[in-house]
């Protein structure tokens, strides 16, 4: 059996996990808002909602986690709108 993923918005409790991600993926720290994808209690990838930029964990299979994030984020802009 998989492991649960868990899609969700970022808190003020995850800024050392994102950092941490970051510097993981080698690239700069996310910004503004973000949203989390969560598997085995990991944020493996994460998405800003206001760039699109994205940072995953290069070790673990994260494309589509990534794929998964984008569709909340599509989803979640039509409804708003």
């Amino acid at each position: 059996m998989a492991p649960e993923i868990k899609i969700r918005q970022a808190t003020s409790t995850d800024a050392f996990a994102l950092r941490r991600l970051a510097a993981l993926d080698d690239r700069p720290a996310l910004r503004g808002q973000i949203l989390l994808a969560e598997q085995a209690g990991e944020i493996r990838a994460a998405l800003s909602i206001d760039t699109d930029r994205v940072v995953a964990n290069p070790f673990a299979a994260t494309a589509d986690l990534v794929d998964m994030l984008r569709v909340h984020r599509r989803y979640a802009a039509a409804v708003a709108a």
